[in-house]
């Protein structure tokens, strides 16, 4: 329930009262945070924290087409207020958020206004317009000014430059540690983003992206201040790249977005935190986000997904030859069922090669045959699809296939997210959501809040997910990334990262195979995927034949839910190591990883509330597992009266505990 303050008039009275023309100054609710606005000939903000200057006066600004600049007008009117209430969430890592701001509204004669937020977690600030008439964004300037060249964790663009389109990406770098004034200038990266300001870590993030570009950051002036960069609108897109499945950009326009008279603009976040654990379980993404716009949500039921594309069809214990056929998936289904899991993917290779056509199915599927003996089992079905041929005919897909008993659809191969593809995501969501059917997208823009505007979007990948341990050269460290990412991407949203390999290799030992895959790091580092990442619709990546030789952790993995009412992110640093703690009920899910650093360390449950004698079930690194990845200890007993674990992690390695 949403509560102004009372103090409200009060507040707007000494607002008005103590601030001088032109500048203001805004506080979080408990007073840590502060933002100080400056409206006079253009707009800043700076924003402190505990009384340290975080981020220099910075400006913001839209360029309008007709050369209006939003933003640098004349001021009509302050308006100062406070918000408290508390958001409901759906399919998400905690089932209430806190909405606590004060909030400043500055109006401009030019019918539009800049809404800044202080939270006691960051600044937040957003432009609207009330226009009579549409208009075109020519560009957006959103400045990062730190000061300083502090230290950041930034994941570029993963193109080099040598495409046409440096727009063009899967989002799923690999983070690079490096100061700010040494971000490669020719190179644009991807939010979040964390910058380190002498120990206090400052991420820029947004949220609420609809009809509009995501934004990159860019330093092209190698100073300290990084620069929010935004895609034009395409205006030539040919079909074309893998298999003739995505929209391949040829052309842009001199302009980012074509807009109704009346709307609102993407959060632009900056998060402040005095520990790395705070940006491990932030909800600001989410919270900032538009409210659900699903009218019923009770068909939508994430879970775990038996994949059968990364391990190549792997069965080895079948009588027909495994691959895109009917027998094969009758397989899959046959395990997910023995296993409690509750859907199979069909990926790539069920509809016919660059058709760019889903109702025109490769003749070795019985997709009816596969839906009903799906369906006799228990077991949902989920269909891959390519950007194109689901966008091709996106209505008749969705009803045909919702009506034969698909319950959802992984979209790949978006790879953009200019305002064209922004209008994609959301009309996807729509459509699938009125055929009561879910959605995993693939190959996609990194979440900015879409998952609570319609939670039937489950997933999202851009990231660094173990499909790239099928083709990455051996000295690519997925161990850093594991322990990074938690703390940088899933700020912004659920990950596809698709984790639950059996055939691990210690440091040295991996190879890239693509029929025969395996991960880095120990099968403990694996099990902890499970509560460290957060993916509502999370995939068991191995095949059947490899998890019923390993059933001890099938049967445990299979078990863990995927959706949270609490989550408690224990301990961690950026790169090093995570401690994740999540609770489903009265069942507390506890995953550790580390780097390809060994580690000890002390994990205190008495966070938790849980009380001594309480049974703990652990699965741990075992002493062999520096040599054999595969090596761990499964062990249950009481938890102790200091409620401390000491838990040793080999390299790459990790544990799981249950309470």
């Amino acid at each position: 329930m949403k509560r102004l303050s009372i103090f409200v008039l009060l507040f707007s009275l000494l607002f008005c009262a103590c601030s001088a023309e032109g500048d203001y100054t805004l506080s979080s609710p408990d007073g840590k945070v502060v933002a100080h606005i400056a409206v006079d000939n253009g707009t800043t903000f700076s924003v402190d924290f505990d009384s340290k200057k975080i981020l220099q006066p910075s400006a913001v600004a839209l360029h309008l087409a007709d050369g209006t600049v939003l933003g640098n007008g004349k001021v009509k009117r302050v308006t100062p207020f406070s918000v408290n209430e508390t958001i409901a969430t759906q399919f998400y890592f905690k089932n209430a958020i806190e909405d606590n701001y004060n909030a400043l509204k500055v109006e401009f004669y030019d019918r539009s206004a800049i809404v800044f937020r202080a939270y006691n977690d960051g600044v937040v600030y957003r432009f609207e317009t009330s226009r009579r008439k549409p208009f075109v964004v020519q560009n957006e300037v959103a400045a990062f000014d730190f000061g300083q060249p502090y230290n950041c964790w930034i994941a570029y663009n993963n193109l080099t430059g040598t495409k046409k389109d440096k727009y063009f990406t899967s989002f799923e770098h690999r983070y690079k540690s490096l100061p700010i004034n040494e971000v490669d200038a020719s190179r644009l990266a991807f939010t979040p983003l964390v910058v380190d300001v002498d120990g206090v870590k400052v991420v820029l993030a947004e949220s609420d992206v609809e009809s509009y570009p995501g934004m990159f950051i860019g330093n092209a002036d190698s100073d300290c201040i990084l620069d929010g960069t935004f895609a034009p609108v395409p205006s030539e897109v040919v079909v074309g790249g893998h298999n003739k499945l995505q929209g391949i950009v040829n052309a842009r326009h001199d302009y980012i977005a074509q807009c109704e008279g009346e709307r609102t603009f993407p959060w632009r976040i900056v998060l402040v935190a005095d520990d790395e654990c705070t940006l491990a379980a932030s909800d600001i993404v989410y919270r900032l986000a538009s409210p659900c716009r699903v009218e019923d949500t009770q068909w939508i039921a994430p879970g775990k997904v038996a994949w059968e594309w990364w391990n190549h069809w792997g069965l080895t214990d079948v009588d027909f030859e495994p691959g895109v056929n009917t027998a094969t998936y009758k397989a899959y289904i046959d395990f997910a069922a023995e296993y409690g899991v509750e859907y199979v993917i069909l990926d790539e290779g069920w509809a016919t090669k660059y058709n760019n056509d889903l109702l025109d199915i490769v003749p070795a599927i019985d997709m009816q045959a596969i839906l009903d003996h799906a369906q006799s089992k228990g077991v949902g079905i989920i269909l891959w699809a390519g950007y194109n041929a689901f966008n091709n005919d996106m209505e008749r897909v969705c009803e045909h296939y919702s009506k034969m008993g698909v319950k959802g659809f992984k979209i790949d191969f978006m790879d953009r997210d200019d305002q064209p593809m922004s209008d994609f995501y959301y009309r996807a969501a729509q459509v699938c959501a009125a055929n009561k059917l879910m959605v995993d997208f693939h190959g996609c823009a990194k979440p900015a809040g879409l998952n609570r505007t319609y939670p039937n979007v489950v997933n999202f990948e851009a990231v660094f997910g173990l499909e790239q341990m099928k083709w990455s050269k051996p000295d690519v460290d997925m161990m850093e990334y594991d322990v990074t990412m938690p703390f940088i991407r899933m700020l912004a949203g659920p990950i596809d990262y698709t984790q639950g390999a059996m055939l691990n290799t210690v440091k040295g030992e991996y190879r890239p195979n693509r029929k025969r895959p395996m991960s880095q790091g120990t099968r403990c580092h694996q099990l902890a995927a499970y509560a460290v990442f957060f993916s509502p619709l999370s995939m068991l990546c191995d095949s059947p034949s490899n998890y019923r030789n390993n059933v001890e952790c099938t049967k445990f993995i299979a078990s863990v839910p995927t959706v949270w009412d609490e989550t408690v992110v224990l301990d961690g640093k950026i790169g090093q190591y995570v401690v994740t703690a999540r609770r489903s009920g009265e069942k507390w899910y506890i995953g550790g990883m580390t780097s390809w650093t060994p580690r000890t360390i002390d994990v205190d449950l008495s966070k938790l509330g849980i009380a001594a004698g309480t049974t703990v079930e652990l699965f741990c690194d075992g002493k062999l597992a520096t040599d054999n990845a595969s090596s761990y200890v499964h062990n249950k007993f009481a938890l102790p009266e200091s409620q401390i674990l000491t838990i040793n992690m080999a390299p790459g390695g990790g544990f799981m505990i249950l309470l």
